[in-house]
C-alpha cells in the first residue's frame, strides 16, 4: 500500500483579517482560503492574499454576502494567481459559467463542490451529483456530506472508483476516517485545519495530527 505524501494535505485557512490570513499561509505547502470568513473582505485584500502564495484554493461559501459579491471576490482571486477556484454545483448556471470561463483563461483549476450538511445521499444520487459537477465544468469534483453511519463512509469512499478526479469528505466526527483514507484510495487531496481550534468544517483534523496518522501507517514522503 502506497500512501500519499504531505503535499496532498490542503490546509483550510479561515482567518478574519487579511494580515492574519497571509501570516497563516506561511509555511503551508498547499492551502484553501475561506474568503467568506474574512471580515469586510474586498477585492484588493483578496488579490493581496492570493498574490502571496503559489498554491491556493479560492473558496467563498454563500450565506454572509451576496452572490455578486462572492463572484467578484473569486474573480479577483483568479486574477491574482489562484491555483484553484471552488464553485458550488447548485449555484446558478450563469454564475458558474463566468467563473469557470475566467478560470480556464487563467489556467486555474476548477473544483465544483456539493455539500449536504444533514446526511449522505444514496449511492445513485451521489453518482448523479458527481456527473453534475463535471458537466458544470469541474476539473475536480468535491463531494462533502454529513456522515451518520459507517455505511455512509463506505458510500462516499466508493465514489473514488472512478477515472475522474474526485474529493470525498465525510463531515462530522463519524466521517473523519474519510479525510484520512480518501487520498490513499485515489482522492487528489484532503483538507485539514491549521491546528486544533482552527477548523473550518465539522470533523476536520489538524494537519499535524493527519501527518502523524499517516506516518504511523507508513508513507512515501
Amino acid at each position: 500500500m502506497t500512501l500519499k505524501p504531505r503535499s496532498t494535505i490542503c490546509t483550510s485557512v479561515g482567518e478574519k483579517t487579511t494580515d492574519a490570513c497571509i501570516a497563516a499561509l506561511k509555511g503551508q505547502e498547499f492551502a484553501e482560503v475561506r474568503i467568506d470568513l474574512l471580515e469586510k473582505a474586498n477585492e484588493a485584500d483578496v488579490k493581496r492574499i492570493f498574490a502571496s502564495h503559489p498554491k491556493l484554493i479560492a473558496t467563498c461559501r454563500p450565506g454572509r454576502i451576496t452572490d455578486d459579491e462572492r463572484k467578484g471576490l473569486l474573480l479577483a482571486a483568479i486574477a491574482a494567481g489562484a491555483g484553484f477556484v471552488d464553485v458550488e454545483v447548485d449555484a446558478s448556471d450563469g454564475w458558474k459559467a463566468e467563473i469557470v470561463a475566467t478560470a480556464r483563461a487563467k489556467k486555474c483549476q476548477v473544483i465544483v463542490s456539493f455539500h449536504d450538511y444533514k446526511k449522505t445521499p444514496t449511492r445513485g444520487e451521489l453518482k448523479q451529483i458527481v456527473d453534475w459537477c463535471f458537466e458544470s465544468g469541474a476539473d475536480i469534483a468535491k463531494i462533502a456530506c454529513q456522515v451518520n453511519s459507517d455505511g455512509e463512509n463506505a458510500r462516499l469512499l466508493g465514489l473514488l472508483d472512478d477515472k475522474r478526479k474526485i474529493i470525498v469528505i465525510g463531515m462530522g466526527a463519524k466521517g473523519r476516517i474519510t479525510r484520512i483514507v480518501a487520498p490513499i484510495l485515489g482522492s487528489p487531496f484532503t483538507f485539514a485545519s491549521a491546528g486544533v481550534g482552527k477548523e473550518t468544517a465539522g470533523g476536520q483534523i489538524a494537519k499535524n495530527a493527519m501527518l502523524k496518522i499517516w506516518e504511523g501507517m507508513g508513507t512515501d514522503d
